[in-house]
């Protein structure tokens, strides 16, 4: 793996500079922190293989519909987020940051972008959200307002307005009902027209594995973050704190799989890749005890921990669909 050194600090102004068609899109996509992305890609996915499965059929329209909703909601999330943490300062102050994984998609402090043109892309997002769930209301009625208004409400108060989720402690556990809970519960009820306590632990393990995601990617930013009152988890618990929650939820989402496949809602080897996994997971907790003194770990780990939800996600979208075939 390549040493930090050889990692930018911050994207260059220069590789997005220009008003051409290109350029403009080329801002606007990398200002959403696409890497990302699977995030919210795979839970889509994730539901929509359980809801096939316990309903028997897939529509395809209800799937881009869901999709495009709920990166929209995470993309948008993503450029508030900024526009949040530059208003309170963190962002201007994280010297300790691991791009692009913390810090923010760097846009508003290397003049990429301005604020307000980052909380006008923000807006439109969420608005092409709202009109993805429109569709989606008159499709499938207004259960769909339960799902659509709880995921906007999340991405919003995550990041600003008097209650800030991110600055409470609180932010895991709306990233995980937000990029978890939600659009897999979601997208299994547009599928099947049903949500039972079997979609709800099917959404268990992709939950904590994104809550894990935000957790490790908080603690380059310790520093910054509790000196703007930032007060998040690894901010209140260090790093060995921080990093003993990371197992708890790794161990979490193991658990679930187990108790899935226990009951016979999978494949009796569904833990199998989980299992696996929290090989990755213990090593990345160590990366976290040590902290940012050791740049190159803590990156490895936090691309560990990402390649732990990607790879987890994909293997229980694999089961769900199993079921179905098998």
């Amino acid at each position: 793996m390549p040493s930090d050194t050889a990692r930018p600090a911050d994207p260059s102004p220069a590789d997005f500079a220009g008003e051409s068609a290109g350029q403009v899109a080329k801002r606007l996509f990398h200002a959403t922190r696409p890497k990302f992305y699977p995030a919210s890609v795979l839970p889509v996915l994730a539901g929509t293989a359980w809801g096939v499965q316990a309903g028997g059929h897939f529509d395809a329209v209800l799937f881009i519909l869901a999709l495009v909703a709920t990166v929209c909601v995470h993309a948008g999330a993503n450029v508030i987020n900024d526009v949040g943490d530059e208003s309170g300062g963190t962002d201007r102050q994280n010297t300790d940051r691991i791009y692009p994984y913390t810090g923010g998609s760097r846009f508003i402090q290397t003049g990429i972008m301005e604020a307000q043109g980052m909380a006008r892309l923000g807006i439109s997002l969420l608005a092409i959200a709202a009109i993805a769930g429109l569709l989606l209301l008159m499709m499938k009625g207004p259960m769909i307002l339960a799902f659509g208004l709880a995921g906007v409400l999340l991405a919003v108060i995550y990041s600003v307005g008097p209650i800030r989720l991110a600055s409470t402690g609180l932010g895991e556990l709306a990233v995980a009902i937000g990029l978890g809970v939600i659009p897999i519960v979601g997208a299994a009820w547009l599928q099947s027209g049903t949500v039972d306590k079997a979609a709800l632990l099917f959404s268990v393990p992709i939950s904590a594995w994104v809550a894990a995601i935000l957790l490790i990617n908080e603690v380059p930013d310790i520093s910054a973050d509790e000196a703007t009152g930032k007060r998040t988890l690894p901010v209140r618990l260090g790093p060995g704190g921080t990093a003993g929650i990371y197992i708890a939820i790794q161990l979490v989402a193991l658990a679930a799989t187990v108790q899935m496949a226990f009951v016979g809602h999978l494949p009796i080897l569904a833990p199998l890749v989980p299992a696996g996994l929290m090989l990755l997971a213990v090593k990345s907790s160590g990366a976290i005890r040590r902290g940012i003194a050791e740049r190159d770990g803590l990156t490895a780990a936090i691309e560990a921990t990402l390649g732990i939800h990607t790879i987890g996600s994909i293997w229980l979208i694999g089961c769900a669909l199993f079921l179905f075939f098998w």
